[in-house]
């Protein structure tokens, strides 16, 4: 029987996974394989009669450039009980499977390695290889290497950003506008700086101090209060959806959101508009001050998971893809697969990347102290300090709590 790899897609989607899949089956093909692509992630495992497409050639030269994911995606977590009663093993020895691809984050990696142990212990030999993406671009890969998605997304949230900075600047209104990131700030700090925001709040920046509803707002204030005092009537400020990650249990309180949480016990920020909770919250602190000025709501997320990838994530997608067929042929199993500053194809193991205790793989946030962060909030945004405590008393009677570093405690 001809041998066969399958393919499926774990978690949320992002600029590039059919150009991933596209170049795996592309590659696999023109070296004599059978490519199934499942849908519905894990979910076809433990179902009776998957859901699955044979890729041929041509439909993956198809895909390979579009976004969206043309495996239908989910968040499914197998439990034990699935393995125990549930597992299709009749699908893996029928179509001689020889490897698991699995396109997803830390959570589609780590089921992947137990699927692979399950599947040793019922003595069928496979080979299990991951490439990890996310938008957030927060998986700790070694070289500071981007995800794979990231780059697009930041780019398409750019085009949005400046279009939104533009109907500031034309109808003298402030936006607040929130970018996806549930743990780390770097899609709104990218964006928000290409974009030239006045200020961007990303959970990172409370590193010595702890994040609450007051002080985003406080920091958003401040930012509106200095261009006030320029004569500058408009702006956006841009925060990360991370920060309400951070929140206490307390703070999400005061909020008013009462949170859903996912398979893997994540809030799932996704369903409630975070720009609309702070462009409110940040309305009501304005009515005891001596601007006037509208507030308007963005929320930047779903549309830019799905875009068609550009030429950096093409590139990077496709040396991914490849990559897969390179460490498979070279018998490697239970590993990420990577592309190295020299270009070349290497394995990353989980167990490298875990934290020893939880498990889990902490997620890589903006380096703060970094020279080109620092550059941007201390050249670009702009915000209250010392020297102008007695211009900002025109437009409030404390301007000291409306310091940026001294909200930070920077």
């Amino acid at each position: 029987m001809k041998k066969s790899i399958v393919i499926l897609t774990g978690g949320g989607p992002a600029p590039g996974m059919n150009t991933v899949v596209g170049s795996i089956a592309k590659t696999f093909i023109s070296n004599g394989f059978r490519v199934i692509g499942l849908h519905g992630g894990y979910k076809g495992l433990f179902s009776k009669n998957p859901n699955y497409t044979e890729l041929d050639f041509n439909l993956a030269d198809t895909i390979f450039n579009k976004g969206g994911s043309f495996l239908i995606m989910s968040r499914y977590k197998p439990s034990q009980v699935d393995f125990d009663e549930n597992f299709n093993l009749d699908f893996f020895v029928n179509n001689n499977i020889q490897l698991l691809v699995t396109v997803g984050g830390d959570d589609t990696a780590s089921t992947a390695n137990r699927v692979a142990k399950f599947l040793a212990e019922k003595r069928y030999k496979i080979s299990n290889i991951h490439v990890p993406k996310t938008i957030d671009n927060d998986l700790p890969l070694p070289d500071e290497a981007p995800t794979f998605g990231y780059q697009s997304a930041s780019a398409e949230g750019t085009r949005i950003a400046t279009t939104v900075y533009e109907d500031a600047k034309t109808s003298a209104n402030w936006f607040v506008v929130s970018a996806m990131g549930r743990s780390a700030g770097h899609l709104a700090f990218g964006i928000g700086t290409a974009s030239h925001y006045p200020m961007i709040i990303i959970p990172e920046m409370f590193n010595k101090s702890t994040i609450t509803l007051d002080k985003i707002i406080k920091l958003s204030l401040s930012s509106i209060i200095k261009r006030s005092i320029l004569g500058i009537q408009y702006g956006a400020v841009m925060i990360s959806e991370g920060v309400f990650h951070e929140l206490s249990s307390e703070e999400l309180k005061k909020s008013g959101v009462t949170f859903s949480y996912d398979d893997h016990g994540h809030p799932e920020l996704g369903k409630v508009s975070k720009a609309h909770i702070f462009s409110e919250m940040l309305e009501n602190a304005m009515k005891g001050l001596n601007i006037k000025t509208k507030i308007r709501p963005v929320e930047i997320g779903y549309e830019i998971r799905c875009q068609h990838p550009i030429a950096f994530d093409l590139v990077y997608c496709s040396n991914l893809g490849m990559g897969v067929y390179d460490l498979f042929t070279k018998g490697e199993t239970g590993c990420l697969v990577f592309i190295n500053q020299k270009g070349d194809t290497v394995p990353l193991y989980l167990k490298d990347l875990q934290d020893p205790t939880t498990g889990k793989i902490p997620p890589r946030g903006v380096n703060i102290n970094s020279g080109k962060i620092q550059t941007v909030f201390n050249s670009l945004l702009h915000y209250v300090t010392p020297e102008d405590y007695e211009a900002a008393k025109e437009f409030v009677s404390n301007p000291e709590d409306y310091d940026f570093k001294k909200i930070l405690n920077w």
